[in-house]
């Protein structure tokens, strides 16, 4: 881990080719973009894998986090890396698919969501899952939403088509890496 509680732990990741965990450098860079969005914030890390993103916000005073993963070895490793990290008690590990997860969400509304899919998910059926998300209540007003793509995915070349209720806010690329923030739009007051 970077920062906070759980600073300088080490996390492990699951075997094979189907998980790949965020860097270090990105990781930072996206902490720190967020800087006063944690404290405090329902994280929900959608394609969890390890849970480093989760544990990160947890680790830099999020208050719960629901990890949400398909592949039962790697939600048994982020389970074993909450717990590794001391921070356990705050989060929860749900094995299932994403989709279906964000059509039925719990333990939202979420502040603060990451999506770090395999890249081979098309951008088009993330902002369709999110879409799902906000339609079930499951993201709070004035919520973040994070996309880790890579930065050669043809569907960037037109970012700020995203799924209402949420609006593109700014895209930052590290190396391969590229960040896409987007902020849930709040309805306007009466």
């Amino acid at each position: 881990m970077i920062a906070g509680s759980a600073r300088g732990r080490r996390l492990k990741v699951p075997r094979g080719r189907d998980t790949r965990p965020t860097s270090d450098r990105v990781r930072e860079a996206l902490f720190s973009a967020l800087a006063d969005a944690v404290p405090g914030a329902t994280v929900l890390d959608c394609y969890a894998g390890s849970g480093a993103l989760a544990i990160e916000a947890l680790s830099r005073g999020a208050a719960a986090a629901v990890l949400v993963e398909a592949d039962p070895r790697a939600a048994a490793v982020a389970a074993e890396n909450l717990a590794r990290a001391g921070v356990a008690e705050r989060a929860t590990v749900v094995r299932d698919d994403v989709a279906r997860f964000c059509r039925a969400p719990r333990g939202g509304p979420f502040d603060l969501v990451f999506v770090d899919a395999p890249y081979a998910v098309p951008l088009d059926t993330l902002h369709d899952q999110l879409r799902d998300l906000a339609a079930a209540g499951g993201l709070a007003p004035g919520a973040t939403v994070v996309v880790e793509r890579d930065r050669r995915d043809p569907a960037l070349a037109d970012p700020v088509a995203a799924p209402p209720p949420l609006a593109h806010e700014r895209a930052r690329t590290y190396g391969d890496t590229v960040l896409v923030y987007y902020r849930v739009e709040e309805p306007p007051s009466a």
